[in-house]
């Protein structure tokens, strides 16, 4: 069944989005960006704030990104309606001294971010981006555009390369960006040169690599996407076109929209699910509204908070990796997440509020649960109802290739996430 016009625009726009987006503090910044050109007013947290019922609001703490929206009779008790997301992916990061190389090959020493698939990093197009932290205080973000390449030996030189390809971490995983003597270069010059600064006015770096190649739509009836860091842009793009797709509101729950940076490290971090940064900006909020510490819990009581992230579709090769029953596939609606053990925190209160969510969207669903045998991962949800005690439902898109510097997903699932979302926050 073809997707409709509005589902390859939406895709069209991911695909933007992303490209914008190469590391997480791009994808911060380009959130806010999108939430200001719609008349969101940026707050800074080290400001006094002025929160007013009826006002658009978005806030940048490092990687992560938190913007709502207040409706005109908002009250101490008002609920809210989190949509949570996060905006790292796993691959690789720059290390101190980044510059090196061997045999006159110029290389760029990083470290594993994360749990990539390595192989699917070979022969690509790379590109560098992220933050620097400058000699007179300026943060300023840093992108090389296509740079390096981590080349696979060839065929001839490995024999076994098909029997099965194990990459060493440290020295196999070390790309190239030009030819010289690394004495001779700096890396961090490419960087500098990208930001319009100077290299030797650089301090500090957060800096990871990227595939610059632009998100695609393929496939029968242009049934699929294919493009980096779709774990977990894909949700976090979903959020900020529901978030601005709504008007002025009269009524309702306060609605936020949630990205945060380090989901792939375990969210142990100051802009991380596990952090402050959500329950900070909830506190000001509802001072803001007037609220006391007895009132504020009572609107998280009566709270919502729709944790998104990508989950696994069964794969046509490896069926037996996957429950024998819940196959969710591609094209035929968002997940619903379930995990016995807590590893989402999706219970049957958060899966009938979910299909009310669908129903009204108009949205197919599916659920996700893991084969026993093959442990199942985790994302933000459970660490959000944890430490905030607001109910949360673990949700998402099915794909392909998960972890990979290209992943899979279909293109329908990503304009029917955003509607749930939308429904959701109204």
């Amino acid at each position: 069944m073809p997707v409709s016009p509005a589902a390859l625009a939406h895709a069209d726009d991911l695909a933007d989005f992303v490209a914008a987006s190469p590391s997480s503090y791009h994808a911060a910044e380009e959130v806010a960006r999108r939430l200001e050109s719609a008349g969101f007013t940026r707050l800074n947290e080290a400001d006094a704030w002025s929160v007013q019922p009826g006002g658009r609001y978005v806030v940048v703490r490092d990687g992560a990104t938190i913007g709502w929206t207040v409706p005109t009779d908002a009250a101490a008790t008002t609920p809210a309606h989190v949509f949570g997301a996060h905006t790292d992916s796993p691959g690789f990061k720059l290390k101190p001294q980044p510059t090196t190389g061997n045999s006159g090959w110029l290389q760029a020493a990083v470290e594993v971010y994360g749990g990539p698939l390595l192989n699917s990093w070979l022969d690509r197009e790379l590109r560098l981006a992220g933050r620097l932290a400058l000699a007179d205080g300026r943060v300023v973000l840093a992108d090389t555009g296509a740079l390096l390449r981590l080349p696979q030996l060839a065929v001839h030189l490995d024999r076994e390369a098909n029997s099965g390809l194990a990459l060493d971490k440290q020295f196999q995983t070390q790309p190239v960006w030009g030819l010289g003597d690394p004495s001779q270069a700096d890396i961090l010059g490419e960087l500098a040169a990208s930001a319009g600064v100077s290299a030797s006015d650089i301090r500090g770096y957060d800096v990871v690599i990227a595939d610059s190649a632009r998100g695609a739509v393929f496939g029968k009836d242009s049934a699929f996407f294919a493009s980096g860091r779709l774990d977990d842009l894909a949700s976090v793009h979903a959020g900020v076109v529901a978030l601005t797709a709504q008007g002025e509101r009269v009524s309702g729950p306060i609605s936020i929209l949630a990205a945060f940076d380090h989901e792939e490290l375990g969210s142990n971090s100051r802009s991380g699910a596990a952090g402050p940064f959500l329950e900070d900006v909830l506190e000001r909020v509802y001072d803001a509204l007037g609220a006391d510490a007895s009132q504020r819990r009572q609107a998280y009581a009566n709270s919502w908070c729709l944790s998104s992230d990508v989950g696994h579709s069964v794969h046509p090769n490896y069926v037996g990796k996957h429950d024998p029953v819940v196959h969710p596939v591609l094209g035929s609606g968002p997940i619903l997440k379930l995990n016995a053990n807590q590893r989402y925190a999706t219970d049957a209160v958060g899966s009938a509020a979910w299909r009310g969510w669908c129903e009204r969207a108009g949205v197919r669903t599916q659920e996700f649960v893991s084969n026993n045998n093959v442990p199942c991962g985790s994302t933000i949800g459970p660490i959000t109802a944890t430490r905030l005690g607001i109910r949360t439902v673990d949700v998402g898109i099915p794909i392909l290739s998960m972890h990979s510097a290209r992943e899979l997903a279909g293109v329908s699932d990503l304009h029917d996430l955003t509607q749930v979302a939308e429904a959701f926050f109204a």
